[in-house]
């Protein structure tokens, strides 16, 4: 101790108050439920609720939906082809739950993913351990609990009432940039500046519209009028004129007094330029390109053509890639996993113009891995017969091997027979 300090014998009963105690949490609905605020928090039900987001999340989770889901088996060659007869194939392609049709399930799952960051299904198995059903689970009714013996397992509650616990091998459970490998993460909480800021704008723009968007004014009066008079003048102003439904009402001011607006318009603020802004930072937090959304400023038809293309390449695969690693390590025994692949069909996401697909159909008909069948096959047309031959091209053969001592159709002295002679 000091000199001169006296010693005090500090005890904490001798404290009439309780010592406070903290808890450190980086959940943001935590916070949110607790009240806390902090800059860059936005709520995620407005967040979503902005028509350039629910364009995003509509865009990626019917696009992939729609995308046939199935199960291929490869064999000892390295070919690859689909399994129809494995008990998966009818629950990803027809009903994974009773009334549960498989594009719904496959919307719920991905929308549940692409908002909040996490979602749930539960696995129904028989005597047999085969799935049976995959019953979708609501994200707001699953608790994920993990264990001293480093599993999970998750606590969920039934609208009917009571709680259920279900073992990790039960459940198929979605992640999104995950930092524990338990919970994922919402993309709207991670770029929660950007959405915060958009909210802002949005409901700005809101409250100007209840004004019709015209700016607000002054009113001037020839003399000064007491605190009460000038609280009764606004409030008759507001009543009788302000509001979207009294647009263009006739205005009289008696007793000299008279409006003056302020010109500010939304330009000259570059609200508008702002919102675009905006627009793009929430395009780029699910990798949707802009003209997918709805954004054409300055796009063409060219280049939105090629920006539908990089919807697929540059975003699409990546969540798909995401989904199907989960559903094969949730739905697929290690064992299985060495012979089966539950993947996307994203070819049809693809598709070009009827031109187009011509062009390619001739090109891989004459170069002879395409035959008449896998062609018609391809644009759902029934087999025809003798279509399944494929072409050999005449300038094209297997090294090491002779090539024919004729060729059908070849004229005489023809550069067909030259060649069949040369074989020969």
């Amino acid at each position: 101790m000091s000199a001169g300090l006296p010693c005090l014998n500090w005890s904490p009963l001798m404290w009439p108050f309780k010592r406070e105690t903290r808890i450190a949490s980086s959940d943001p609905f935590l916070g949110e439920f607790l009240g806390t605020r902090w800059q860059a928090v936005a709520d995620i039900e407005k967040a979503t609720g902005l028509s350039v987001a629910h364009r995003c999340i509509d865009v990626v989770a019917s696009s992939l939906a729609m995308s046939p889901l199935s199960t291929y088996r490869e064999d000892e060659a390295g070919d690859r082809t689909e399994d129809m007869k494995h008990p998966l194939y009818a629950l990803l392609t027809g009903e994974p739950w009773p009334g549960v049709s498989a594009f719904e399930f496959k919307e719920w799952l991905y929308r549940s993913v692409l908002i909040h960051g996490n979602a749930y299904a539960r696995i129904h198995r028989n005597g047999r351990s085969q799935i049976t059903g995959l019953e979708p689970l609501w994200k707001g009714l699953v608790t994920v609990e993990e264990l001293t013996t480093g599993r999970v397992r998750y606590r969920y509650q039934p609208r009917h009432g009571g709680v259920e616990i279900i073992s990790q091998d039960d459940i198929l459970h979605l992640k999104f940039a995950s930092r524990d490998g338990i919970m994922g993460q919402s993309p709207v909480q991670i770029a929660a500046a950007a959405f915060g800021l958009a909210t802002a704008q949005s409901e700005q723009a809101g409250a100007q519209a209840v004004n019709s968007f015209r700016p607000s004014g002054a009113l001037v009066l020839p003399e000064k009028i007491g605190g009460d008079g000038k609280t009764a003048a606004l409030a008759r102003m507001k009543e009788r004129f302000i509001g979207s439904t009294k647009a263009g009402d006739f205005m009289v001011l008696d007793g000299g007094a008279k409006f003056e607006t302020f010109q500010f318009s939304a330009r000259d603020s570059e609200f508008l330029e702002s919102r675009k802004l905006s627009n793009l930072d929430i395009c780029r937090v699910w990798g949707v390109p802009p003209s997918v959304a709805g954004i054409t400023d300055g796009a063409s038809y060219s280049s939105a053509a090629e920006e539908s293309r990089a919807l697929v390449t540059r975003c699409l695969r990546l969540w798909a890639a995401r989904f199907e690693g989960s559903l094969m390590v949730s739905l697929l025994s290690p064992d299985a996993r060495k012979t089966l692949y539950i993947e996307h069909d994203l070819s049809r996401l693809m598709e070009a113009s009827q031109k187009d697909r011509y062009e390619a159909y001739n090109i891989g008909r004459n170069g002879g891995w395409l035959s008449v069948n896998d062609i018609r096959r391809d644009d759902n047309r029934p087999k025809i017969k003798g279509g399944d031959a494929y072409l050999e091209p005449l300038n094209m053969g297997i090294v090491g091997q002779p090539r024919p001592a004729v060729i059908p159709g070849a004229p005489s002295g023809s550069a067909g027979e030259q060649l069949a002679q040369v074989s020969t």
